[in-house]
């Protein structure tokens, strides 16, 4: 019966993954005619007035490579599915320059096929999380989810280095960058290095946690934190992590935890398989061997100092 039902949801995968795959094919014609000049860094067309063809350079926010596009989550989609059909016509309309961009939740909210990712909770904690409470209107979802590329690397990818780059990435996309980040305030753009000056042997941490592991409030029903904390806020006791009862087992590693000790006898079996972390991959085995070597050197310490009593008293 187990395998019965093995064999059917794989079925069911393939299937799935067919029909997207169709999808793709069957739009791949229809977005060439936006690719041809948003794909690739030069265009060219006819101008009447001069009567010859211009090359141009892209607008380099405008360019949007081909590949990427058909690695991300929206592959499946056409350009005028979220773009207006006016954009047909070449020179665009100027008005379309204020068209207004969907949001995630326009197409995601309510539908019952997107309800076990949660994203009426995301919103919630959107919401409520600094960027929104400060920047309002001006902070959206494309701020950080580039619609044309984003994918979701945490429930899909197995390389934990890789999900930790992919996301981090995001934050440091306006953190690290002072033109995306002057897009929402005039402040200058604060020296990451700098500020985490307090973090001890920071390349490691950078490499093998996500910043909103730290900056983020973790809750158990959503995939990826979105509420984020003010800096005052943010994770300083290195005990939340480097601890048998880790904050990275609520976010980064728990989806990929598969029992809570090894057949080794480790706790967090699953961080050591990606990296050992201090005082969260404990044994218990060891921890077992260390009480006893550490009772056997108090009762020789007190034996010691009971003979040495004993003799003096003689």
């Amino acid at each position: 019966m187990h395998k019965l039902l093995s064999v059917l949801f794989l079925s069911i995968l393939v299937i799935r993954a067919f029909g997207q795959e169709k999808k793709v094919v069957l739009h791949k014609e229809e977005n060439e005619k936006c690719f041809k000049c948003h794909g690739q860094s030069k265009y060219v067309y006819f101008n009447p007035d001069a009567g010859r063809e211009i090359k141009e350079h892209m607008n380099p926010y405008r360019l949007i490579h081909r590949e990427d596009f058909y690695r991300s989550n929206h592959k499946t989609f056409r350009c005028t599915d979220c773009h207006s059909e006016d954009y047909d016509s070449f020179p665009h309309p100027v008005t379309l320059r204020f068209e207004m961009q969907y949001v995630c939740m326009d197409c995601h909210g309510g539908d019952e096929t997107y309800a076990r990712y949660n994203f009426e909770k995301i919103e919630e904690e959107f919401l409520a999380s600094v960027h929104s409470s400060r920047h309002e209107e001006d902070f959206s979802c494309w701020m950080c989810h580039n619609p044309h590329t984003y994918q979701s690397h945490v429930r899909n990818e197995k390389n934990i280095k890789e999900i930790v780059a992919y996301d981090n990435s995001i934050c440091l996309n306006c953190h690290s960058n002072l033109d995306n980040f002057q897009l929402l305030t005039s402040k200058k753009n604060p020296n990451i290095m700098k500020t985490h000056e307090w973090l001890p042997n920071q390349q490691l941490h950078f490499g093998s946690v996500r910043c909103i592991e730290c900056h983020a409030v973790i809750q158990k029903d959503i995939l990826v934190a979105h509420q984020i904390k003010p800096k005052e806020k943010a994770v300083k006791n290195c005990v939340e992590c480097h601890s048998q009862n880790s904050l990275l087992l609520e976010s980064l590693y728990r989806y990929e935890m598969k029992e809570k000790v090894s057949k080794y006898g480790f706790f967090n079996a699953r961080m050591l398989t990606e990296s050992y972390l201090i005082g969260a991959n404990r044994n218990y085995f060891l921890n077992i061997l260390s009480v006893v070597i550490f009772g056997l050197v108090l009762v020789f310490i007190v034996l010691h100092t009971f003979f040495r009593v004993i003799k003096k008293t003689k």
